[in-house]
């Protein structure tokens, strides 16, 4: 694993959009991974405005998103199975897994994974 490497669930994204700014000193100078999961829950409700759509694609433009692949499917059904997480959150979960770097977020559901390097942030 390198310690330069963090990937972002979406509540974390959510939280550094709206200016959450404990977060920084935590990515400062790492290289931001997301999984496409959560391109598209940013980018997908029902009522973004233009100028939210712009914020996130640029935001988003910044970090190394993880399209699904054989692998990330693999452990996404292990981790539903084994752990009985939403979707969402299982393929965030196997997206961590497969790149082998620590995965931040604010939902207490992950801390269900004993295998994961996690970091569980706290407003």
């Amino acid at each position: 694993m390198n310690g330069n490497n963090l990937l972002l669930d979406t509540n974390i994204v959510l939280y550094l959009l709206n200016g959450e700014q404990t977060l920084i000193p935590l990515l400062e100078e790492k290289k931001l991974y997301i999984s496409f999961i959560t391109q598209l829950e940013t980018l997908g409700y029902k009522e973004i405005t233009v100028e939210e759509q712009e914020k996130i694609n640029q935001f988003l433009s910044e970090c190394i998103i993880i399209d699904i692949n054989p692998v990330i499917k693999d452990y996404t059904i292990r981790l539903r199975q084994q752990y009985d997480l939403k979707l969402p959150d299982s393929i965030i979960i196997a997206t961590s897994l497969y790149l082998n770097i620590p995965v931040i977020t604010a939902d207490s559901e992950f801390k269900k994974v004993e295998e994961i390097d996690l970091i569980y942030y706290e407003k």
